[in-house]
């Protein structure tokens, strides 16, 4: 798979599914799968056994990974397409629609 444009600590819009238009942090990132997680986005209720980690086990809702097609990075609260502009011998992430650097 080419390059991820979305990363750990980004705010994204999800674009579709059953969470569309919803806004959150992207927590974790699967490079391999090319799966984003995002906080309060696509929740998922697991039952899990009681454990060292958990006592009583029970029910617990978490964040499940979502595919990485279905968010859009936020730049200045709308969402954006990312490319890469190579910027004093660094390769550096830029949005389309302004066409300012994201990583600074």
């Amino acid at each position: 798979m080419s390059t991820m444009k979305i990363k750990k600590g980004d705010t994204v819009k999800v674009i579709a599914g059953k969470d569309k238009d919803k806004e959150g942090k992207v927590v974790a990132v699967d490079k391999k799968n090319g799966k984003v997680t995002v906080e309060k986005v696509n929740i998922i209720t697991k039952h899990t056994k009681p454990s060292a980690a958990n006592q009583n086990g029970g029910i617990i809702q978490k964040e499940a990974p979502i595919d990485v097609s279905n968010v859009m990075y936020l730049h200045n609260g709308k969402a954006t397409r990312i490319g890469f502009k190579v910027e004093d011998g660094k390769k550096v992430r830029v949005a389309k629609s302004t066409g300012e650097v994201i990583d600074k």
